[in-house]
């Protein structure tokens, strides 16, 4: 069931009327009206290699010391993606990091939910793009039984910057672009930002590295929760996905503005304009896993705070993975013209 695998609340998702303290934010730049259905599985997706990362990405992997961090993901069909085909093979193009969203992973292999950036990178791929400038792993269990228990875990957060790191020195590129879905959205933005957190449950308070903000050119979050979901306050932060301190807690309306949304959410928030030199959200007010018109406490909460651009959607199939998998162009605008079509 699509609704139990991609944004870390499944389990948690309340997909009711409005709860109080939700209501009608800044209306969107553009809204893109509903059009037919269209397949999401289709002949280009399934063409990708599901075979990981090249012999030669897992070469340089290991003789540079990121074997600890797991990348490679030899435990999954569809693990990961990208690297050169040997030493001769040259980096033309800015290299493309994908970071999917929960319990999805880098390639899928057709289990629902699971679809990963297949359409993604088949649609580079046949504009101009190489295996070896479109990169992805899986930073989680790729298991939808276990998505209420993710949550932004040191494990995770270094997995995506480690990946970052690994891609602009592997191809030798001066940036790279960054795009994200759902949970990968806040993942990827921490990874982004450095500085510390804290994880209890992993040793507490650790340093991620210094800002990678000079490392990205463009970042594009998509169907992201940046400011948490009003399905984990029903809950009251009673799993992992929705925790206070590092889950997708939104806080609680205080008649002026909000108060208590997680520590993390918080100091992704209390700055903006890290994540890269350009940076663009998709979103559909139509999101059937965020619910609620997309909007958090008067605000939309896959709004990028201080983003450069937007395309919005309002109707099927532009839901939760249909922002994801059939907005290929877009993406490709975003990172490839610094365009929002």
């Amino acid at each position: 069931m699509r609704l139990r695998s991609s944004l870390s609340l499944l389990g948690a998702l309340c997909l009711g009327s409005l709860s109080a303290g939700c209501g009608e934010g800044t209306e969107p730049a553009e809204v893109v009206a509903e059009v037919p259905a269209t397949e999401l599985a289709t002949q280009e997706q399934a063409a990708v290699s599901t075979s990981g990362f090249t012999s030669h990405f897992r070469q340089w992997l290991t003789a540079n010391g990121y074997d600890s961090y797991n990348l490679v993901r030899t435990d999954l069909v569809g693990g990961s993606y990208g690297g050169k085909a040997s030493s001769t093979d040259t980096v033309v193009n800015q290299p493309v990091i994908f970071i999917h969203g929960n319990s999805d992973k880098a390639i899928g292999t057709g289990t629902a939910g699971q679809s990963g950036w297949n359409a993604s990178i088949e649609y580079m791929l046949a504009n101009g793009y190489k295996t070896s400038e479109l990169y992805a792993t899986t930073w989680g269990p790729a298991d939808s039984s276990l998505s209420a228990y993710q949550y932004h875990s040191k494990t995770y957060v270094m997995k995506i910057r480690k990946l970052i790191e690994a891609v602009k020195a592997y191809t030798g590129a001066a940036k790279v672009d960054v795009i994200a879905h759902s949970m990968g959205v806040t993942l990827a933005r921490k990874a982004i930002l450095g500085g510390y957190a804290n994880d209890s449950l992993e040793g507490g308070q650790y340093y991620i590295g210094p800002s990678l903000t000079a490392s990205v050119d463009t970042f594009v979050g998509i169907a992201g929760a940046n400011r948490g979901l009003v399905s984990c306050y029903q809950t009251g932060g009673s799993t992992p996905t929705c925790g206070a301190t590092n889950g997708l807690y939104p806080g609680w309306w205080n008649g002026i503005g909000v108060s208590g949304r997680s520590a993390y959410l918080e100091n992704l928030m209390s700055t903006s304009k890290y994540e890269g030199t350009y940076r663009y959200s998709i979103w559909s007010t139509a999101d059937e896993v965020i619910g609620y018109g997309d909007v958090v406490y008067y605000d939309y909460t896959s709004r990028i705070p201080g983003q450069t651009g937007e395309k919005v959607y309002s109707g099927y199939p532009y839901g939760h993975f249909g922002s994801k998998d059939l907005t290929q162009a877009v993406q490709y605008s975003m990172v490839k013209n610094h365009v929002v079509p």
